[in-house]
């Protein structure tokens, strides 16, 4: 149960070991987003303190995922032009059943990316 996110380095064929990541949860009474948890993915592509939000505390509503995709490439010393193609990928998405658990995987390289919701 809870919320997870994995980010997997397309271009390297990794996990992206140090990217940033922003978890934001939206304001029940506005449209207006929170800050909820800023941390930097571990070796293993994840959150280093497990799950983003444990599962008695998962409530239903809208949350956005921020992944800091250029800094984390021009870390790495890949060569982007500027303006880069993707800066930061924002993903908005809601939880509608908080008993059962939402993983977000990100796959990215400087040129796309995708995502799902996992197991």
């Amino acid at each position: 149960m809870g919320l997870s996110t994995h980010v997997l380095d397309t271009m390297h064929g990794c996990p992206a070991k140090g990217m940033q990541v922003t978890l934001y949860s939206q304001d029940e009474h506005s449209a207006e987003y929170k800050l909820t948890k800023n941390f930097i993915l571990n070796a293993d592509g994840r959150n280093p303190e497990g799950l983003l939000v444990e599962h008695d505390k998962l409530r239903a509503g809208r949350y956005r995922l921020q992944f800091d995709v250029k800094n984390y490439f021009k870390q790495l010393g890949v060569e982007l032009k500027e303006p880069t193609f993707l800066d930061v990928v924002n993903l908005d998405f809601g939880v509608a059943q908080p008993g059962e658990h939402y993983h977000v995987p990100l796959l990215v390289s400087p040129w796309s990316y995708s995502t799902y919701r996992g197991s």
